[in-house]
């Protein structure tokens, strides 16, 4: 597990600790390059949408690996000048594709995002 600031700036301390971890765990490259790309659009939302902290979590269970990303507060749209507007709303479709499931979940404190991708460690 890892918590961050929700900040664009951490969202590369996620993806690290998730390609560390699963070289750890042997996880195929091509797999954990695919679950790098998930949690770093999932952090990239967390970031923008979030208001205190990122939390993300990873589990390997059996042949499923579990990628989970919350984010505290209400969703709430910071708005970037440097990205324009036909970029928004792609890395919900990049998630779809890369995971076996998906599944978004309001929490008490904020929001939830579970991505399965298939995993062969």
């Amino acid at each position: 597990m890892l918590t961050v600031p929700a900040r664009k700036a951490h969202v590369s301390a996620a993806r690290h600790f998730t390609a560390d971890l699963l070289d750890c765990w042997r996880v195929t490259r091509s797999e954990r390059d695919a679950a790098v790309l998930i949690v770093d659009e999932l952090a990239v939302n967390a970031a923008q949408y979030g208001r205190e902290h990122m939390t993300l979590l990873l589990l390997l269970d059996h042949d499923t690996l579990h990628l989970v990303v919350s984010g505290s507060g209400t969703a709430v749209e910071r708005h970037h000048r440097e990205t324009a507007p036909d970029e928004h709303g792609r890395g919900t479709g990049i998630v779809r594709h890369l995971a076996e499931s998906t599944e978004v979940h309001q929490t008490r404190g904020g929001h939830e995002v579970r991505a399965c991708p298939r995993c062969r460690a």
